[in-house]
């Protein structure tokens, strides 16, 4: 049986005002056509399948028309549940109509999918609250998989009760291998995907993506994987953007985002993971490198025709430039800069010139012209650096008006 996981699609994702749609049309056709390519049996999404809970109606649109191209007209089963971005009541009000075309939501960690078959494809034979198992008519064996979609506060104790005296680690290794005793035997495949921290124990807590909501405070929402059972042969993640495998007895792998969607991410290569599975036996991990959407890059200069030159050669980065020069940035340049590339998201002029081991008077001296009053307050704030020609000219445009 061949699967694939992916997750963090962040539909709807800005890097700052740059809206990243178009690269998600792009990055979506092409986990579609890997999918075909790779002719998997199951699709798995793990969380974050929007970037807010009221995603922008053409991010919706994608979503649905990706989910159901995956399916192959409902002959693949797609399974998408609920990260911390997601609304849970957004992520299932399609369902009745998701079945239909063989894609399974769920936003919940409550959720209980209804057995369904679709037609020519494949049946959800058994269901329970956190569980299905899926019959798929070219195998003798079935698959089950064990879902947690992400849980606040509030939905932790519609899962766990009342009573959370029990760590987040404890009560989620409970419930697992509660479910896994009770359906996961070696006659089957067996899956668990969840979106949540999760780490192997003894190892450093890695950093999450910038612009991403935190969901470990405090380390009181990290989940070691040994809290995995045994039983369970792939753990597909979502939340951390990086493709890596956390596991402790099985690989428990954070496909990754399919884009970089900050600067954090500007050096790392996106991947889906493809899974090759049987009962019984490891699980073979393939990493498939994406190349849809605009690179992201930081970079330092210290010349403005330097800087001009490569973003002409570059034009399809997404770029936070550093130019470090021993003058202020001129309005003219700053408008050839911009002028010279449409992707420039930060530009973070820096004044090298080191004029701060002049000493710049603590004391006022009230006679002097408001002009050199402004001077020194400049220098005062700025390390010493007088302002430029252009900034007095400012200065004296806003005086005289």
């Amino acid at each position: 049986m061949r699967i694939l996981h992916t997750a963090d699609w962040h539909l709807g994702k800005r890097l700052d005002f740059f809206s990243r749609h178009e690269e998600q049309l792009e990055v979506m056709a092409e986990i579609c056509q890997i999918a075909k390519d790779q002719e998997v049996d199951m699709v798995i999404v793990a969380g974050d399948l929007f970037d807010a809970f009221n995603p922008p109606v053409g991010s919706t649109e994608l979503l649905y028309k990706t989910l159901k191209q995956l399916t192959r007209n409902g002959t693949i089963p797609v399974v998408a549940i609920a990260g911390n971005h997601d609304s849970p009541d957004r992520v299932n009000v399609a369902d009745v109509l998701a079945r239909e075309n063989g894609i399974i939501f769920i936003g919940n960690p409550t959720d209980e999918v209804p057995t369904f078959e679709t037609e020519g494809g494949f049946k959800v034979t058994k269901s329970d609250i956190g569980f299905i198992e899926i019959a798929l008519p070219q195998y003798k064996y079935p698959v089950r998989l064990m879902h947690t979609a992400f849980a606040n506060e509030v939905r932790l104790k519609e899962y766990f009760g009342e009573d959370k005296q029990q760590s987040l680690q404890d009560s989620l290794s409970h419930k697992w291998q509660s479910l896994s005793d009770k359906y996961c035997d070696d006659k089957g495949v067996n899956l668990l995907t969840s979106h949540l921290f999760m780490l192997k124990r003894g190892e450093d807590v890695p950093q999450e993506p910038d612009g991403e909501k935190p969901i470990n405070i405090g380390n009181a929402d990290l989940i070691y994987s040994d809290s995995v059972p045994k039983s369970i042969q792939y753990v597909a993640l979502g939340h951390l953007h990086r493709h890596q495998d956390v596991g402790e007895h099985q690989p428990v792998v954070y496909s990754g985002s399919p884009l970089s969607y900050s600067f954090s991410e500007a050096s790392q290569q996106k991947y889906v993971a493809i899974v090759d599975i049987e009962p019984n036996s490891e699980a073979n991990v393939t990493q498939i490198p994406l190349k849809g959407g605009r690179g992201l890059v930081r970079k330092s200069f210290n010349c403005v025709d330097a800087l001009v030159e490569w973003l002409s050669e570059n034009p399809y980065k997404l770029v936070e430039i550093t130019l470090e020069m021993d003058e202020y940035l001129k309005a003219e340049d700053r408008k050839r800069i911009y002028q010279s590339h449409d992707g420039i998201i930060h530009l973070i002029p820096k004044v090298t010139n080191d004029k701060s081991a002049e000493s710049v008077s603590t004391s006022i001296d009230l006679t002097k012209e408001v002009g050199s009053l402004f001077i020194d307050y400049f220098k005062s704030k700025n390390e010493g650096q007088e302002p430029n020609e252009e900034i007095m000219n400012l200065f004296n445009e806003i005086l005289n008006n």
